[in-house]
C-alpha cells in the first residue's frame, strides 16, 4: 500500500499546486486521520516533498471552519512527536517546524491550549529528546498569550494568565536533565513577566547540580543570553555559587582520597578546571557585549565581598578586569578586599572574644593562591590578570622610603607582620607561582621585575629583589633563556643605589656560574663602574667584584662548607672545579684582584667595603690567600711606623685628608688592621689543619712556604710591635688628652676621627692578642693594659659628647664570634688550668661590662638589620649559633649572680653586669622572634643547660618564663627601698616577649595569666613605669584568653576609689581589686585602661559592620532571618553585653576626679566614640526593625536604659567639672555633646520603628548647663537599685555615700 500512500500524497500536492482549493478541501475530508498521518510520516521519512505536503494540508484546511481547524491541530499533534523521534533527517525536521511556526497564529485558542499542554506533558515525561520541536513552543505561547479568553476548569482565564499557569506548572515539574539546555534556549524567545523569569532562572540554576560537567558551559552560555531579559545578578551569583560548591566538593574528595588512599573522584579536577575556564570565557564575552550585565557584576562583587569570593570568582574578576572599562574598579576592589582580609585576620588573631564568636574563614589570600594553582589548566585569560594583580600589590604595599630617603631596613629574613607587608608578600607569591607554572608570562614577569629595579631608585626595592632571587632559585634554566634581559639591566649598575646593586648581584649569582656570556657582560660593566664619577658607582664595582671572587673557586682551594653550599643553592649543577675552569678561574680572579687594588687609593667608603669583603673571599677561595695577604701587607706598611722606638706605632696623620676647611677620613685604619688580623688568623688556622695530612713535604712546597711565610712572619712581627707600643702610648701621643676638643670645628673633627681610629685599633689588638695569648696570665695582663687605654679614651669621649645628649658608642670592631668566645671564657669557663689567667680579666668590672655591652650592640644590630659587622656577619647560620651561645652565657650569668649580690657594697651609678645581661636577653628573645621565627625552639634549647630537651616551643618558653618570674618575685618581695625599677621593667618586658610564644590554648598560658593577675593584685609599689609595664603585660595576655571588659570595670572602680569623686562632698566606697592601682599610678593606669577601651570599641564596631553587611535587602531569605522571638543572634547578644559592661566601667571613670589634661581629654574622646558606636548599633536595629522582625531584644532596651539613665547625665556633670578646671577650650567637649545628641536623635526613630518607648530613659539630657543636685540623683539611683533584680543588670553602678 506504499503505492496508495504515494498516490494520496501526489494527489494532495497536485491539487494544491493547481490552486484547485475546493477540490483539495473535499479530498482531504474524504481521508481518515490515520491515512493522513501515515502519509505525512512516510513522506517525512523519505524526506521527499514533505514541505509541499504540509503546505498543501494547510491550504486545504481553512482555520475558520471547525473541520479545517481540527485537521490543523491534528497535523501539529502528529508532527511534533515525529520531529522529536529522531528518525528524521535534521533539515527535514527543521523544515517541518518552520512551516508549523508560520501558521501557529491561525490556530484558535482551545487548539493552542491543547498544543501547549502537549508540550508541557512531553517535557515532564522527558520526551523532548532532541529539543528540535521546542522551537515551536515560544510561538505557541506567544499566540496563546494574545487570545482573549479560554475556559479553564469551571471558569475561564485570559490567555496571558493561562500562559502564566503553564509556565508555573512547567517550572514546578521535574525536568529531564537532557532537555535543560533546550528549554533554556527555548525560553529566550518566550515573552516573560519579571516574576516568571525569576521563577525560571531559579529552576535552571537548581538543575545545574543534576547535569554532567560537560553540559555546564553551553548551559551557562544560554543562561547568560536569557539574562538579557533581566535577573542578571541572580544568574551571575547562581553560576558562581555552583562552581564554589563544586570546588569545595573537589577539595573534600581530594582530602579524603589522600587520607584513605582511594580515588573518590566524582569530580575529576582537570575536567572541572577546564569547564570553569570555558564558563569564565562565556561570562566575559557576555559582559563585553552587555554593559548592564557588567554593572550588575560590579555591584554584586562589591556588595557581597566575602560569601561570593572563591577561587572561581576571583579568576572571573581577573578575566573581566581585562576589559578596560572595568579594570581600575576591579583591581581597586581586589586590593581593598585583600588588605581588609588581612586586617580582619589580624583583628581576630588578637582577640579570643572574636575567635570564639566567629568561625575562622578560609583566608582570601589562600583563595588567590588557589586561583593561581587552578589557572594551570589553560586559563590564559586569567594569568594576565594575576600578573597585573601581583605587581599592583607589590607596588602599592611594598616597603616605603623613610624620612630623608632612608629605608626602614627589614632585612631579608624578617617575617611579614602588618596587613600591608602581608599583602606585598602575597603579590610576590602570586608572581613566583605564576612564573613557575606558565611559560607565556615568564618573560613579562622578569622584565617587569628588572624594570622596577632600575626605575624605582627613590623607594626601597627589597621585595622585588627577593622575588627575583626566588625566581632564579626556582627556575635557573628558564632564566638563562632570557639572559639578555638580565644583561641589559647590568648596564644600569653604576647609576643604581648600592643596596639595589648588592641585592641584584646576589640574586643572579647562581646564573653567573653557568652563563659565560652573562659573567663577561657583568665584568665589562663593573670595570667601567670602577672609574665612575659617582662614589656609589665605584662601590657597586667593588661589591660586584667581591661577589665574583667569592663564587668562582680556584682549583685546590680548601673546600669550605660555604663554597659548596653556594653552588648547590641553585639547581644547576656545573663542575666549577674542572681543569679548564680552574685555570681560567685563577687568571680571572687574579685579574679582578688587580682591579680591586686600585680601589685602595680611593675614598674611605670604598676601602671599607674591600676590608669587609676580603675575609669572606679568602674563606671561599683559599688559593687567593697569598695574593690577598700581600695586598693587605703592603697597605698596612703605609701606615706602620717601622722605627721601633717611636710612638705611636701608626701614622694617624696619613689616615685623614682635608679639602678646604673640611677634614675627612681617608683610610679606615682600624678596619684595615681588623681585616688583616682576621685573614691572618684564618690563614694560620687553615695551614695548621692542612699540615697533618701533608706527610713529607716536597721541595716546591718549601719554596711556597718561604714566600707565604714571608708575609706571615712580617705581619706577626708588625702586630706584636704595634701591641707593645700601643700599650706604652699615652693619650697625648695621639694629641687626645683631657683638654682636646671634639666640637664641629676642623680640629674637633680631626680629634674625633683620631679617637675613633685609636679606639678601633685597640679593639682589634684585644681580639688578636686574646686569640694569640692561649690563656697565659702575663699576656692577659697586657690585654688588660690595652683595654684600660681604650677605656680611658672612651670615657673622655663619653664625657665630652655627653653634655645633654647620650652618644651612641661607635660600632665595636670585635667580631660576633669573638664576643661569644670571650663571654664564655669570662663567665662559664671552669677549667682549672685557665683559672689563674682568666682571673686577671674577671677581676676588672669595666672589662666585664664592656664585653657584655658589645654583645648587646651586636644583638641590636642583628635585630635591626638581620646581620652584623665583621667576618661571617652575613652568614645567617653562624650568626645564629653565636647567638645561641651568647644566650646560654647571659642566662647563666644572670640567674647565678643576681643584681642584688653584685650591687652590694658598690655605690656606683653604673649599670651592673647582671642588668646588661638581662637587657641582652630581652634583645635576644625579640631578635629570635623577628629574625628566626622558625628556629625559636632551637634558640631556647641551646640557650639553657637544663631546660626540657625535645619539648615543644611552649614548654621550652615556659621553662624560661618560670626563671624570670622567680627573679621578678624576688624583686617584689623586698621592700620598696630595695626595689630596682630598671631590672623589674626589663623582666616584665622579657615576660611580654616570651609570652607571645606560648600557645594560647595551653596550660602554660593560663598559668602565665593567673600569675600576672596575682602580681597585679598584690603589688602596691608606687613605681609608674613598672606598673605601666605590668598592666600592659596583663592586657596583652588577657585578651588572648577572654574579653577584658570585666577586668576594665574592676580597674575603673579602683581608679575612682583612689582619686575620689568629682563631687567633693561625696565619699566613694573604698574598692581595691588591684593593689597596683594607687594614688601615684591611678592617672597613668587610666590612660592604659582607656586605650584598652578603645580596642574593645574597635571590635564592637567591626562586629556591627559585619552584621550590617549581612543585612543586604534582597538577600534576606525567609529561613535565615526569622528567629524565635525570644532568641537573640549570638553575635548581637555578645556585643550588647560587651557594651553594657563597658558603659558601666566608663560610668565609674566619668565620676572620677581625674587630673585635667591628657586624662580628661582622652576620656572625653573615648566617650564620644562610645556614643558614636551606640548610634551605629541603633541604626542597625532601625534597619532590622524596618525589615520583617519588629522585635527589639530586651537586652538592647536595657543597654539604652543604662546609657540614658546613668551614663549621659554623668557625662554632663563631667563636662561641667572639666570646664571648671580647663583654662583653654577643648574640642572634645562639643564633640561629645554632638555624639550624645545624634544618639538620642536616632533613638527616637528606633522607638517609632520598634514600637518600644526608648525615650523614657532619656530624661536628664537637658541638664547640660548646671550641676546635678546630688540629693535628687541619690534618690533616682535608689529607685533604680530597688528595681534591679536580674543578674545581667547588675552592671548598673553602685550608689555613693555622702561624706559625714
Amino acid at each position: 500500500t506504499s503505492n496508495m500512500r504515494a498516490d494520496i500524497m501526489e494527489k494532495i500536492v497536485s491539487l494544491s499546486d493547481g490552486e484547485r482549493i475546493p477540490e483539495l478541501q473535499q479530498y482531504l475530508s474524504s481521508l481518515t486521520d490515520d491515512q493522513l498521518t501515515t502519509v505525512v510520516t512516510n513522506s517525512a521519512l523519505k524526506g521527499k516533498s514533505i514541505g509541499a505536503m504540509v503546505k498543501s494540508i494547510f491550504k486545504g484546511s481553512l482555520p475558520s471552519a471547525p473541520e479545517g481547524a481540527s485537521r490543523r491541530l491534528l497535523l501539529y499533534q502528529h508532527c511534533i512527536p515525529l520531529c522529536e523521534s529522531g528518525d528524521l533527517q535534521t533539515e527535514v525536521a527543521s523544515d517541518i517546524i518552520g512551516l508549523l511556526m508560520l501558521e501557529t497564529h491561525n490556530l484558535p485558542g482551545p487548539s493552542l491550549a491543547q498544543l501547549a499542554s502537549l508540550f508541557v506533558d512531553a517535557i515532564k515525561l522527558g520526551k523532548m529528546g532532541s529539543g528540535k520541536s521546542l522551537e515551536l513552543f515560544p510561538t505557541v505561547l506567544t499566540a496563546l498569550a494574545a487570545t482573549e479568553a479560554l475556559s479553564y476548569g469551571k471558569g475561564e482565564l485570559s490567555g496571558e494568565e493561562y500562559k502564566k499557569q503553564l509556565i508555573n506548572s512547567l517550572c514546578s515539574s521535574r525536568w529531564d536533565p537532557q532537555c535543560v539546555i533546550h528549554l533554556t534556549t527555548m525560553f529566550r524567545d518566550v515573552p516573560l513577566a519579571p516574576e516568571e523569569l525569576q521563577f525560571l532562572v531559579e529552576k535552571v540554576l537548581r538543575m545545574f547540580f543534576k547535569l554532567d560537567l560537560q553540559e555546564i558551559p553551553p548551559l551557562v552560555y544560554q543562561l547568560l543570553l536569557l539574562a538579557a531579559k533581566g535577573c542578571k545578578k541572580q544568574v551571575l551569583e547562581g553560576i558562581i555559587s555552583y562552581f564554589k560548591e563544586q570546588d569545595l566538593r573537589q577539595k573534600e574528595e581530594q582530602k579524603d582520597g589522600e587520607s584513605m588512599d582511594v580515588e573518590v573522584q566524582s569530580i575529576p579536577q582537570d575536567q572541572l578546571r577546564h569547564v570553569e575556564g570555558t564558563a569564565i570565557l562565556h561570562i566575559v564575552f557576555a559582559v563585553r557585549l552587555d554593559q548592564e550585565l557588567g554593572r550588575e557584576f560590579l555591584k554584586s562583587v562589591k556588595e557581597f565581598s566575602h560569601p561570593y569570593l572563591c577561587p572561581f570568582s576571583i579568576a572571573l574578576l581577573l578575566s573581566v578586569a581585562r576589559i578596560q572599562r572595568y579594570e581600575e574598579q576591579l583591581f581597586d576592589f581586589l586590593k581593598g578586599a585583600i588588605t581588609k582580609g588581612f586586617k580582619d585576620e589580624q583583628l581576630q588573631q588578637g582577640s579570643k572574644f572574636l575567635q570564639d564568636l566567629l568561625p575562622q574563614r578560609c583566608s582570601f589570600a589562600q583563595m588567590i593562591l588557589d586561583t593561581v594553582k587552578n589557572s594551570v589548566f589553560g586559563w590564559d585569560h586569567v594569568t594576565q590578570g594575576l600578573v597585573q594583580l601581583g605587581f599592583i600589590l607589590m607596588d602599592a604595599f611594598g616597603p616605603k622610603a623613610g624620612p630623608f630617603g632612608k629605608t626602614a631596613t627589614e632585612g631579608a629574613n624578617a617575617t611579614a607582620k602588618t596587613p600591608t607587608q602581608q599583602a606585598c608578600r602575597l603579590g610576590g607569591q602570586v608572581l613566583l607561582e605564576g612564573f613557575k607554572m606558565h611559560e607565556p608570562i615568564r618573560g613579562e614577569i622578569l622584565e617587569q621585575v628588572l624594570n622596577r629595579l632600575v626605575t624605582k631608585t627613590a623607594s626601597p626595592v627589597t621585595h622585588y629583589i627577593d622575588l627575583l632571587s626566588d625566581i632564579v632559585v626556582s627556575a635557573p634554566m628558564i632564566l638563562l633563556e632570557s639572559s639578555s634581559k638580565v644583561t641589559e639591566t647590568f648596564d644600569h649598575l653604576s647609576y643604581l643605589p648600592l643596596a639595589t646593586v648588592q641585592g641584584l648581584l646576589k640574586a643572579v649569582q647562581p646564573l653567573l656560574k653557568v652563563s659565560m656570556s652573562m659573567k663577561d657582560a657583568l665584568i665589562l660593566v663593573l670595570r667601567k663602574a670602577m672609574f665612575s664619577s659617582q662614589l656609589d658607582g665605584r662601590k657597586s664595582a667593588v661589591t660586584g667584584f667581591l661577589l665574583l671572587l667569592k663564587n668562582f673557586r680556584v682549583l685546590g682551594s680548601m673546600a669550605s662548607s660555604q663554597a659548596s653550599q653556594a653552588i648547590s643553592s641553585s639547581q644547576v649543577q656545573v663542575d666549577v672545579h674542572s681543569r679548564y675552569n680552574s685555570a681560567a678561574n685563577e687568571a680571572f680572579c687574579l685579574e679582578i684582584l688587580s682591579s680591586l687594588r686600585r680601589c685602595l687609593g680611593q675614598q674611605a667608603d670604598v676601602r671599607l667595603m674591600l676590608y669587609e669583603g676580603f675575609h669572606d673571599v679568602l674563606r671561599r677561595n683559599s688559593q687567593l690567600a697569598s695574593s690577598i695577604m700581600q695586598t693587605l701587607l703592603s697597605q698596612v706598611r703605609r701606615y706602620y711606623e717601622p722605627e721601633q722606638d717611636l710612638l705611636p706605632p701608626v701614622k694617624l696623620e696619613l689616615c685623614i685628608g682635608a679639602q678646604g676647611d673640611q677634614v675627612f677620613l681617608q683610610e679606615p685604619l682600624a678596619h684595615l688592621l681588623s681585616c688583616t688580623v682576621h685573614c691572618l688568623l684564618w690563614y694560620q688556622g687553615m695551614r695548621r689543619s692542612a699540615r697533618p695530612n701533608a706527610g713529607g713535604s716536597d721541595d716546591d712546597d718549601d719554596d711556597d712556604d718561604d714566600e707565604e711565610g714571608g708575609f706571615q712572619n712580617e705581619l706577626q712581627s708588625i702586630l706584636e710591635s704595634i701591641t707593645r707600643r700601643m700599650i706604652k702610648c699615652e693619650l697625648e701621643d695621639f694629641e687626645l688628652d683631657k683638654s682636646a676638643e671634639f666640637s664641629l670645628s676642623s680640629v674637633g673633627v680631626k680629634n674625633s676621627i683620631y679617637a675613633m681610629l685609636v679606639m678601633g685599633v685597640y679593639e682589634v689588638l684585644i681580639e688578636y692578642n686574646f686569640t694569640k695569648a692561649n690563656y697565659s696570665k702575663s699576656l692577659f695582663e697586657e690585654l688588660l693594659e690595652l683595654f684600660s687605654r681604650y677605656n680611658k679614651l672612651s670615657e673622655i669621649l663619653k664625657e665630652k659628647s655627653g653634655k645633654g645628649k647620650s652618644s651612641k658608642s661607635p660600632r665595636s670592631l670585635l667580631s660576633m664570634g669573638f664576643v661569644s668566645t670571650l663571654l664564655t671564657a669570662l663567665f662559664r669557663d671552669s677549667a682549672q688550668s685557665r683559672e689563674e689567667a682568666l682571673l686577671v680579666l674577671r677581676s676588672s668590672g669595666d672589662f666585664l661590662r664592656y664585653a657584655v655591652s658589645v654583645a648587646l650592640q651586636k644583638i641590636t644590630q642583628l635585630e635591626e638589620t638581620g646581620h652584623t659587622d665583621g667576618p661571617d656577619g652575613q652568614n645567617t647560620d653562624k650568626t645564629f649559633h653565636h647567638l645561641c651561645d651568647i644566650t646560654s652565657v647571659l642566662m647563666w650569668r644572670y640567674t647565678n649572680i643576681p643584681c642584688a649580690v653584685e650591687d652590694a657594697g658598690k655605690k656606683e651609678k653604673r649599670c651592673s653586669v647582671s642588668l646588661l645581661c638581662l637587657e641582652g636577653l630581652l634583645r635576644i628573645f625579640s631578635t629570635g622572634q623577628q629574625r628566626y621565627p622558625a628556629r625559636v625552639a632551637q634558640l631556647l634549647s641551646e640557650g639553657s643547660d637544663h631546660g626540657p630537651g625535645n619539648a615543644s616551643v611552649t614548654e621550652k618558653t615556659a621553662f624560661y618564663i618560670r626563671q624570670f618570674q622567680r627573679a621578678l618575685f624576688t624583686q617584689l618581695s623586698g621592700g620598696e627601698e630595695d626595689f630596682n625599677s630598671k631590672e623589674a621593667q626589663l623582666l616584665v618586658n622579657i615576660l611580654s616577649v616570651l609570652s607571645r610564644q606560648l600557645e594560647p590554648s595551653s596550660q602554660q598560658f593560663v598559668q602565665m595569666i593567673t600569675w600576672t593577675v596575682k602580681i597585679c593584685k598584690e603589688t602596691s609599689f608606687e613605681d609608674v613605669a613598672f606598673s605601666k609595664g605590668l598592666l600592659s603585660l596583663l592586657f596583652s595576655v588577657h585578651v588572648l584568653y577572654k574579653s577584658p571588659v570585666s577586668l576594665l570595670w574592676e580597674l575603673c572602680q579602683d581608679i575612682h576609689s583612689q582619686l575620689g569623686d568629682i563631687d567633693q562632698d561625696l565619699e566613694v566606697e573604698k574598692q581595691s581589686h588591684f593593689a597596683i592601682v594607687n594614688m601615684k599610678t591611678a592617672a597613668p593606669t587610666t590612660l592604659l585602661v582607656l586605650s584598652q577601651v578603645g580596642k574593645v570599641l574597635d571590635e564592637v564596631d567591626w562586629l556591627i559592620t559585619k552584621k550590617k553587611g549581612q543585612l543586604v535587602p534582597d538577600r534576606l531569605s525567609s529561613d535565615d532571618t526569622t528567629q524565635a522571638a525570644g532568641q537573640q543572634d549570638p553575635v548581637e547578644k555578645a556585643l550588647t553585653l560587651q557594651l553594657g559592661t563597658l558603659l558601666t566601667a566608663l560610668n565609674e571613670l566619668v565620676q572620677t576626679a581625674l587630673p585635667s589634661g591628657v586624662c580628661t581629654n582622652t576620656l572625653l574622646g573615648e566617650l564620644s566614640r562610645t556614643y558614636t558606636i551606640l548610634t551605629t548599633l541603633v541604626k542597625y536595629y532601625i534597619q532590622l526593625c524596618s525589615g520583617q522582625q519588629g522585635l527589639l531584644p530586651a537586652r538592647v532596651e536595657k543597654l539604652v536604659k543604662l546609657s540614658g539613665s546613668h551614663l549621659t547625665p554623668q557625662c554632663y556633670s563631667f563636662i561641667t567639672y572639666v570646664q571648671a578646671k580647663l583654662l583653654r577650650e577643648t574640642k572634645a567637649i562639643p564633640n561629645l555633646i554632638y555624639s550624645i545628641e545624634q544618639y538620642e536623635k536616632y533613638l527616637i526613630t528606633l522607638s517609632k520603628k520598634s514600637k518600644v518607648n526608648l525615650m523614657q530613659y532619656m530624661k536628664l539630657s537637658t541638664s547640660r548647663d548646671f550641676r546635678i543636685n546630688a540629693a535628687t540623683l541619690e534618690a533616682a539611683l535608689q529607685e533604680h537599685d530597688n528595681s534591679q533584680q536580674e543578674p545581667e543588670q547588675s552592671q548598673e553602678p553602685k550608689k555613693k555615700r555622702k561624706k559625714q
